[in-house]
């Protein structure tokens, strides 16, 4: 029997290179596409030795050309930090555009199934709490984020009119905020934040009055979650991510605690457009395919600082 082949775009970034990882683990012959503007090739390093993986250096935003059979394409190639699409917005926009664009072109080629990674962004600051698949959000187009949220809104759209009018085989994936190893300490990401912060003994810097909210759902979980939508998931889009919520006050905190930090917290101004709640409503994936997280906050981000304390 054939091996699998699966094309992944953002293959050497922080949830790309897991995925990576998982489906070599599963078997599968697996391209890595990147082009390494935040991407990093230390996290994919491992598996050049594996002749079932290759790496292909290329931005998506360009044609894609692959010889043989792909089954399955998984469109993960973003910057995906609010540090990283403030830098680099016109790339985010292509990346989301052109790049899901040619991703769908090759998917129609190849007669693939198609895997979007898109965002709990497109929901922006929502009025619905928590978020289900069925709200339509309440995004600022022209603000300093709309780079990236409406990137990802119009990968979905596009996304959409190629199962309807081409019969691609699409799945929609909304990632919650995810968490863990192989996250860049600079990439202005809450948890990365505090624990670099921690880490080096400095304050952890909370904005307004740390108030707002988020669900953090660990990598492990996450890319399993991925893994099962890519083999039984639906058309339309499915949220997944960690339904406990926590105040990012609470979360300083924690990282306090659980690194023994003896730094303090330090309050400044909230960031414009920046979400006030964030939880999503996870029925639809618990029905579909049976999936939870398993690992709680506590248990991921003790992980997740002994790894930033060994490669940071």
């Amino acid at each position: 029997m054939k091996k699998k082949v699966a094309l992944i775009t953002g293959g050497a970034g922080f949830i790309g290179s897991h995925l990576c990882d998982r489906l070599i683990s599963a078997g599968f012959s697996v391209f890595c596409v990147d082009n390494l503007i935040t991407g990093k090739l230390e996290n994919i390093k491992p598996l050049f030795r594996d002749k079932n993986f290759k790496f292909i250096l290329r931005n998506v935003s360009k044609y894609i050309r692959i010889k043989g059979k792909v089954d399955f394409i998984l469109h993960f190639a973003s910057p995906a930090s609010p540090v990283d699409y403030l830098r680099f917005p016109i790339p985010t926009l292509k990346a989301g555009s052109l790049g899901t664009h040619n991703s769908l072109g090759l998917a129609k080629e190849k007669k693939a199934k198609f895997i979007l990674a898109s965002t709990s962004e497109v929901y922006g600051d929502p009025l619905v709490h928590p978020q289900k698949e069925s709200y339509w959000g309440n995004v600022n187009p022209v603000g300093v984020r709309g780079c990236y949220d409406e990137a990802k809104r119009f990968a979905e759209a596009i996304t959409m009119a190629y199962y309807r009018m081409h019969k691609i085989n699409t799945v929609i994936i909304r990632i919650f905020n995810t968490y863990g190893p192989r996250m860049r300490t600079n990439d202005g990401r809450v948890i990365p934040n505090f624990i670099s912060q921690a880490l080096d003994n400095k304050p952890l810097t909370v904005y307004g009055k740390g108030r707002q909210t988020r669900s953090f759902c660990y990598i492990t979980d996450l890319i399993e979650g991925i893994y099962k939508l890519m083999l039984k998931g639906q058309n339309m889009p499915i949220n997944l991510g960690n339904p406990s919520e926590v105040t990012t006050l609470e979360l300083a905190k924690l990282v306090l605690v659980l690194t023994g930090a003896r730094g303090r917290i330090v309050f400044k101004p909230l960031p414009k457009d920046d979400p006030r709640q964030r939880r999503p409503d996870i029925r639809l994936v618990r029905r579909l395919i049976n999936w939870k997280p398993k690992v709680d906050l506590k248990a991921g981000l003790s992980e997740t600082i002994a790894w930033f304390r060994a490669n940071a």
